[in-house]
C-alpha cells in the first residue's frame, strides 16, 4: 500500500456540518471512506491556517487516491488535494535508479 496525504478545506456547508456534528463525526466518516476502498486512515488533524485538515491514509494505489479526491470534491463539503508520501527507503531505491535526462538548452 502507498500511503497519501490529503489536505482538505471546508466550504460553507462543510463548516456547518462540523458545528452540527463535530469532527469526531467526520473522521468516523474518512476512515470508513478509507476502509472501503481497502485502505486505512493512519491520521486525522483538523488544523488553523491555510488548510482545514490534514489526513494521512494507506491507500491500495493512486487510483483509490483518485477517486477519493473526486468523491469528495463532487459532494460540495470541501475541497481535498492529494499528495503521494515517499518512504525514505523508496528515496533511496529512487537514488539509485539510473535516469536518463537532458536539460533544457543542453
Amino acid at each position: 500500500m502507498a500511503k497519501y496525504l490529503f489536505r482538505a478545506n471546508y466550504t460553507l456547508n462543510g463548516t456547518k456540518g462540523i458545528v452540527d456534528k463535530g469532527g469526531s463525526s467526520r473522521q468516523a466518516a474518512v476512515a470508513e471512506m478509507m476502509t472501503g476502498l481497502g485502505g486505512k486512515l493512519e491520521s486525522f488533524y483538523f488544523a488553523l491556517g491555510d488548510t482545514d485538515v490534514f489526513i494521512i491514509a494507506d491507500l491500495p494505489d493512486g487510483k483509490s487516491a483518485a477517486a477519493v479526491s473526486l468523491a469528495v470534491n463532487a459532494a460540495g463539503g470541501a475541497q481535498v488535494t492529494s499528495t503521494p508520501l515517499v518512504t525514505p527507503a523508496e528515496m533511496d531505491e529512487a537514488a539509485k535508479k539510473s535516469v536518463r535526462y537532458r536539460a533544457p538548452g543542453a
